[in-house]
């Protein structure tokens, strides 16, 4: 791959026309991160669970929240890697300057096709297929929509919610520019080609359109028959950004809560750092603290700091690694190569989220409620959008938005549009549709 090729402002569903709207002062994937910021899909994410239920005294990130921090972090990334590129006189500086705002775009809408109710959401509206009332519906669709169907994966759903033209919308669904919709797909291959992985990029009604994408922007295609590509290599940077800003701002979070002790926390975040090595940031410490006294500012400084580490270290991994990733032969993500005190660290912040933090029974609350009350609604929908006969189902029907509507007679297709129509809810939404349909409040 070629960074001249690579970054193209050209539009998904533009007819390969490149926009005339663009002017210096806003530039075209400016207009991307514009149009996110904008977007209903977006402004959803403000009632969508990061981790904790939705704050009560103490405020805690939601996905909306989560989605500017990863955004601000992803900025600075492809705003210093855009730094060394430019030193490369064969790569074109006008276009290699806008990395920092295409990453920052991805970054935006890298959790937009994440349902409700955590990352337990996407194993509610699987496990209705796997061991629920969908089983019956296996022989109706194909094995590549099957695994779909199967394994539910938010990472796909967003491609899908970017780059679908949904019933009255434009051609192009967000008309993206190719880079930035590139930079989202963080496994570049469908379910069908690594079925163990449960992980995957495009669901089977985007696989022409991810191949669209990638012969644009001449990103190779590693296996024909499985339809897997090499990763675009600003995909690495929202990764890293997406990677940096959840682990670190769980831990703030966990302590906020108190989840976690001040000195427990404290000490994790001073892992990151080398007693003889960083003196100088001991130093810093030790007179920051001397003005700061309040327990949460003093976390959120030592955050910041790390923040700041690991964007450096990052960056640099990034560059080290820069011909494996063009070649499409770089494996793990930037993080996965921390080395020194940053690489135990994170392994010691990844350890304890696991077994104090996603464990916990708040956690563990909203998961189990994820399950049922998604469960249920999959339960009614899904048998009226395949055969809407009795007046109970129309009914039902009616609560669809249009736009999630088709005209197709596929049964893969109609029940895309009860996953497209849940998946979207957000979670007081999904809570309010679950009570009514059973009659718990009226």
């Amino acid at each position: 791959m070629n960074w001249n090729q690579l970054i193209n402002s050209t539009r998904l569903g533009s007819k390969n026309r490149k926009s005339t709207e663009g002017s210096p002062a806003r530039p075209e994937f400016q207009k991307d991160y514009d149009r996110l910021v904008f977007s209903s899909p977006f402004r959803r994410l403000q009632d969508k669970t990061q981790v904790f239920p939705l704050p009560g005294s103490v405020f805690v990130h939601n996905r909306l929240t989560h989605s500017l921090e990863v955004a601000s972090i992803g900025k600075t990334l492809g705003d210093r890697v855009s730094m060394e590129l430019e030193k490369d006189s064969s790569i074109d500086s006008g276009t290699i300057r806008e990395l920092g705002t295409i990453v920052s775009a991805a970054c935006l809408a890298h959790d937009l096709g994440n349902p409700p109710f955590g990352h337990s959401g996407e194993s509610a509206l699987s496990r209705y297929f796997q061991t629920g009332e969908g089983t019956k519906y296996k022989h109706l669709v194909s094995e590549g929509e099957w695994q779909d169907l199967l394994h539910f994966e938010g990472n796909a759903n967003a491609f899908r919610i970017l780059a679908h033209s949904f019933t009255g919308r434009r051609q192009g669904g967000f008309a993206l520019t190719y880079s930035t919709l590139a930079s989202l797909v963080k496994y570049p291959f469908p379910a069908t080609a690594f079925p163990e992985k449960k992980k995957y990029g495009f669901f089977q009604s985007e696989i022409e359109t991810f191949a669209k994408v990638a012969s644009k922007l001449g990103i190779p295609l590693l296996d024909t028959n499985k339809n897997v590509y090499a990763r675009f290599p600003l995909v690495y940077l929202v990764e890293a950004a997406d990677d940096i800003a959840y682990q670190l701002m769980d831990l703030e979070d966990a302590h906020k809560l108190r989840i976690l002790e001040t000195q427990k926390t404290e000490n994790l975040f001073l892992q990151f750092f080398d007693r003889e090595k960083d003196a100088e940031f001991f130093r810093m410490r030790e007179s920051v603290y001397k003005e700061v006294t309040d327990t949460n500012e003093r976390i959120a400084f030592l955050r910041a700091i790390v923040i700041s580490r690991l964007i450096n270290e990052t960056v640099s991994i990034f560059m080290n690694h820069q011909h494996e990733i063009l070649e499409g032969s770089f494996e793990g993500s930037l993080i996965k190569h921390l080395t020194g005190s940053s690489g135990k660290a994170m392994k010691a912040v990844q350890k304890l989220s696991i077994e104090k933090i996603y464990r916990h029974p708040d956690v563990i609350s909203i998961e189990l409620a994820g399950y049922n009350i998604l469960g249920t609604l999959l339960d009614e929908f899904v048998p009226a959008v395949i055969e809407p006969k009795s007046d109970y189902h129309k009914k039902l029907l009616s609560l669809i938005p249009g736009q999630y509507y088709t005209s197709s007679s596929s049964v893969y297709n109609n029940i895309q549009t009860v996953l497209d129509f849940v998946s979207n809810m957000t979670d007081l939404y999904a809570v309010k549709l679950y009570k009514d349909i059973k009659g718990i409040t009226f």
